[in-house]
């Protein structure tokens, strides 16, 4: 199934829907990163982190769940079972959450070339 975000309406999109439910689960430090032009894997890349292993596992569970009541399918998940490191592939965007700790050795935002400010919040561009 291919897992698109659309024309519907900016409540009714794929990544408003990702991003809200991150939100809703008091995801921490959650930055969006335009993959557009850079890759051809997905479209966006969201990076957020929960406060502990149990954290992670329920933010990337929620994700699933939403994605699934709305229509767009199951998407793919890896790291559940130790979920240090959560990836949810919902085709047009990828969603990593982390453990604050192994976020800060990752550092996907740094990959990736997205320029944060000082407290860890994407800077406008």
């Amino acid at each position: 199934m291919d897992f698109t975000y659309g024309t519907e309406g900016p409540d009714n999109t794929l990544l408003d829907l990702i991003e809200a439910s991150l939100d809703d689960d008091k995801a921490e430090q959650i930055v969006r990163i335009d993959l557009k032009g850079k890759t051809e894997i997905a479209d966006y890349m969201l990076v957020a982190s929960g406060r502990s292993s149990r954290h992670v596992a329920a933010i990337a569970e929620h994700i699933v769940e939403k994605l699934k009541a709305s229509g767009h399918g199951r998407p793919k998940i890896e790291g559940l079972q130790t979920c240090d490191w959560v990836l949810v592939d919902a085709g047009d965007i990828i969603v990593h959450v982390f453990r604050p700790e192994v976020r800060d050795f990752y550092n996907l935002e740094k990959m990736w070339s997205v320029d944060l400010g000082a407290n860890g919040e994407q800077a406008a561009t």
